[in-house]
């Protein structure tokens, strides 16, 4: 999936025009660290997103920014350990499992389907795979 792509298509179908990425950087440039927030019609979406590289940042911002448009509050979700939020269960990322998984749901969809539902769905289907592969969510020791 191309977050920042589908954001710029998501937000001009919905008549708001191109988002902004607003990066700034921090620390010494052998340890550079990048901040990235998206800005839409005057509002900020989503949390941002920070990363090692700016494209990285960006895509966290993006995923974060389509997030917020579909109702998702981050503080709800499990924390991956890329927002810099802190969390006892972290669900792992498998990028074929959730690629799978979102095919799967646009394959199943009714044609009257919205993107949001396909995407519920897809949640659903990747959450279903990792228990069945007994990858659930990981949790810290306490």
């Amino acid at each position: 999936m191309n977050a920042k792509g589908e954001l710029i298509a998501r937000l001009l179908n919905l008549g708001q025009g191109a988002p902004i990425f607003e990066a700034v950087s921090h620390g010494p440039a052998h340890n550079r660290t990048f901040r990235v927030q998206v800005v839409a019609g005057g509002q900020v979406l989503g949390v941002g997103g920070e990363g090692r590289s700016k494209k990285d940042a960006e895509r966290l911002a993006a995923e974060a920014a389509l997030r917020a448009l579909d109702g998702v509050n981050d503080a709800e979700l499990p924390d991956t350990g890329t927002t810099g939020t802190d969390s006892s269960a972290r669900w792992p990322i498998y990028s074929g499992v959730l690629e799978a998984a979102l095919e799967t749901a646009l394959d199943l969809a009714p044609d009257d389907a919205t993107l949001d539902e396909v995407r519920a769905d897809a949640a659903r289907l990747y959450r279903d795979l990792l228990a069945d592969l007994g990858h659930g969510p990981e949790t810290d020791p306490a």
